[in-house]
Formats: C-alpha cells, structure tokens, sequence
C-alpha cells in the first residue's frame, strides 16, 4: 500500500495492520500458521510434480482423498505429522522439506 492511500485510512480512523494483528496472535503462533502455510502448499505443489492424483497420494498413506484436501488446503486440524508424512510419501526429499522450513523455497 502507498504512503498516501495508508495516510488517507488512517485519517479517516482505520487501523492498519496485519492478519496476526487481527487474531491476536503470538510471534511463535504467527510462525507456526507461516509454516504449515508453505508445507501445505508445497504438499500440494510436490504431489503434482509427483503426478499422484489426491486418491492416489492417500492409497499410498493408507488415508483417504477428503485428508490429503485438508492438508493441501492448509486445515487446522491436519498435523505437521501429517503434511511431512504426505510430502515424504509424494517423494520430497529432506532437504527440500529444510528449504521450505527456512523459507528459501
């Protein structure tokens, strides 16, 4: 956002800031939505470039379709478990998980 529109808002008394301003959250909980946030998206990233279709990704988990949507599409109640489990079954490497954990991905 440019310099003027931000003076505009908050002359007309908006508040700016940020989705972990919104929440409320911590600094180590704004981390941690940051981080499943990428592995969920590389999840879904490394099972196409695996070409494994969702239904196939689960057969090989022994889990089902509706789970491996969950994870890609970054549900709360799916584990970091989880999403490393989908990612090494879909053929990421270690490092690649490292480099996604950093950010340099």
């Amino acid at each position: 956002m440019d310099a003027e529109k931000r003076k505009r808002l908050e002359a007309a008394g908006w508040t700016l800031g940020n989705a972990s301003d919104f929440l409320g959250l911590t600094p180590v909980e704004a981390e941690l939505v940051e981080l499943k946030t990428r592995l969920a998206l590389f999840a879904k990233e490394q099972r196409r470039v695996s070409n494994l279709s969702q239904n196939a990704l689960a057969k090989k988990m022994g889990s089902s379709q509706s789970r491996i949507a969950k994870i890609e599409s970054g549900d709360p109640s799916v584990s970091l478990d989880l999403i490393v489990r989908a990612l090494l079954t879909s053929g990421a490497t270690r490092q690649e998980l490292a480099q996604v954990i950093v950010g340099t991905n």
